[in-house]
């Protein structure tokens, strides 16, 4: 394998390089490209992937990738539809590529929930993303329950392709990962200040074993029909973001 002779690795990175021609085909058909389709792969390493979505009939793909090394191997692809950024993905202005993007990736696991809060961030050009997370992780995004799985599914709908073993990459890593679909949902621009509703998040699911009266005031719940003494971990999506903007009515009214 090429990338053995003359890449090192960085752990720092999260580096994986997946291997598997069976799985990285699946991934090129699951994103059902298009002629005038734009895509960004986020980590694309050695570009195993990247040649596979060269294959296909997309107009434009653009690479972020944040170890220099890989970008000065990447550079090495001939195809004048490739356009690479040497930038961190956990904070790079996604949007600024364009309106419409198809995102794909195999995630770093050390930094995949911050490209996963980024990518939510940023979803008004975002109606699809295929991102390889740690198997725990995209079962936790799928189920939750956690201010970011609560986060991702107000505005995504999630979908559990496939599991991939650990002896697909290199090097193994010590767990399992999984392959997780997001679908932009067409109702979800129901909320404009996305770090006001984290903030809202991570103190709803803090110490969230608690009776949701601790955190929420009981005439907002009475105003949401739902039981005081429920927890924050059985309360669907649907009634998180009642209880959002119940609270931020009321705080309007308050004034």
């Amino acid at each position: 394998m090429p990338f053995k002779r003359i890449l090192r690795l960085k752990k720092r990175y999260g580096q994986h390089i997946l291997l598997s021609k069976g799985v990285i085909k699946a991934i090129v058909e699951r994103l059902s490209i298009q002629e005038g389709d734009i895509l960004l792969e986020i980590g694309p390493g050695t570009g195993n992937l990247t040649r596979e979505l060269l294959n296909t009939p997309l107009k434009k793909l653009y690479l972020i990738e944040i170890d220099s090394q890989m970008v000065h191997e990447l550079k090495k692809i001939e195809d004048d539809r490739v356009e690479i950024f040497l930038a961190d993905a956990t904070q790079f202005d996604i949007c600024s590529l364009g309106g419409e993007l198809k995102l794909v990736g195999n995630l770093p696991y050390n930094v995949a929930s911050l490209i996963v809060e980024n990518t939510v961030i940023h979803r008004k050009c975002i109606p699809f993303a295929l991102f390889m997370l740690q198997k725990e992780v995209a079962q936790k995004l799928l189920k939750g329950p956690s201010w970011l799985s609560t986060f991702v599914r107000t505005f995504y709908d999630l979908n559990y392709v496939m599991s991939v073993p650990a002896r697909f990459f290199f090097p193994k890593p010590k767990v399992q990962s999984a392959l997780l679909e997001f679908v932009r949902k067409p109702d979800g621009e129901m909320i404009e200040d996305e770090k006001d509703y984290k903030r809202f998040l991570t103190k709803l699911y803090s110490m969230r074993r608690k009776a949701i009266k601790s955190k929420i005031e009981e005439d907002i719940l009475k105003m949401a029909n739902i039981d005081p003494l429920k927890r924050v971990e059985e309360l669907s999506v649907a009634h998180v973001l009642l209880l959002y903007n119940l609270s931020k009515t009321h705080e309007v009214d308050k004034k």
